[in-house]
């Protein structure tokens, strides 16, 4: 007997124009800085109307991961998606996002799926039915929180990328980032590192870092490691002056046998814990400039000493097992 169709639709009304709430939809890039259960996304084919992606994400507490089919329909202000091979207990995925404006300055979000499960006793399959429902939820108030945000959204969320030439070749420096577990002997900014990897290639990563002031904080992320060429990240564990932090390492060798490292991070920024960490008077823009230092600081500070480390050498038995 085949099982039957499931159907779910998720609504949010949302104090901010449709225009400005679709983009953040369409923009899927700046999903895992922005959505919860978003780890990290990578584009395998891309244009203005369609575009394919492998994404990583969190379901019901293991990260998970698909392909996706997307169509973009601006002047609709409506996303279509379809799931390629789809995992275990999922047969088939489809959906859509409909953002339709109800007044200036406000809309409305429909976030529908389509879907069939593999067959199985009844109740077999109500964690992936809560999964689904409580990943939408937290989608929709998540669009919601930066769509409503006070500021202009390019001082709010942000992306930037910080660039170091390496002579040695990209899979040296693309193991002194995987094996972060070694950080405190390497980097003078980490003062403590647990790393667990289950399985291969899925890293849970808590870290405490020193701060300029002398004080630490402590932060956790998802990494997601791929063959010796990219790393990408998201933290789950945020210092109060970010709402998000995503990002990823990529590593590429050059015709001279060198090879260029990249740091790329994509931040939202809490607006409301500006003035308590950065001082009353400081504007979005300041803190803005002020994360981008402070994150662009520490990202170049690992790759220079992942150029000196990988110049030197290292051992084939220090590679990350990613």
């Amino acid at each position: 007997m085949t099982p039957p169709p499931h159907t779910t639709r998720h609504h949010r009304t949302i104090q901010a124009p449709a225009e400005l709430v679709y983009s953040l939809v369409a923009d899927a890039t700046r999903w895992p800085a922005v959505f919860e259960p978003s780890v990290a996304l990578r584009h395998i084919e891309r244009s203005e109307e369609e575009e394919r992606f492998r994404i990583w994400a969190m379901v019901n507490g293991t990260v998970s991961t698909w392909t996706s089919h997307r169509t973009l329909e601006s002047d609709a202000l409506r996303v279509t998606f379809r799931q390629e091979r789809a995992r275990p207990p999922v047969t088939s995925m489809t959906g859509s996002w409909t953002v339709r404006p109800l007044a200036p300055g406000r809309s409305e979000v429909e976030l529908r799926h389509d879907f069939t499960l593999e067959a199985g006793p009844e109740g077999s399959h109500e964690g992936f039915l809560t999964a689904v429902d409580r990943n939408s939820v937290r989608e929709l108030d998540a669009l919601a929180r930066v769509a409503e945000l006070e500021g202009s959204l390019d001082d709010v969320l942000f992306t930037f990328t910080d660039t170091v030439r390496v002579q040695a070749p990209a899979e040296s420096v693309y193991a002194f980032v995987a094996r972060a577990d070694s950080w405190p002997e390497r980097l003078p900014h980490v003062l403590k590192v647990s790393l667990r990897e289950e399985p291969p290639g899925i890293q849970e990563l808590e870290m405490e870092t020193a701060t300029s002031d002398g004080s630490s904080h402590v932060t956790r992320s998802y990494r997601v490691c791929e063959a010796s060429s990219w790393i990408a990240y998201k933290q789950v564990v945020l210092p109060e002056l970010l709402h998000g932090h995503s990002g990823v390492w990529s590593f590429q060798d050059e015709a001279d046998g060198a090879s260029t490292a990249h740091s790329q991070h994509t931040v939202l920024l809490n607006p409301e814990a500006v003035g308590r960490v950065l001082g009353p008077d400081t504007t979005l823009a300041q803190a803005r400039d002020r994360v981008r230092d402070l994150l662009g600081a520490n990202s170049r500070t690992t790759l220079e000493r992942a150029a000196e480390h990988a110049s030197r050498g290292v051992p084939s038995s220090a590679r990350s097992r990613s």
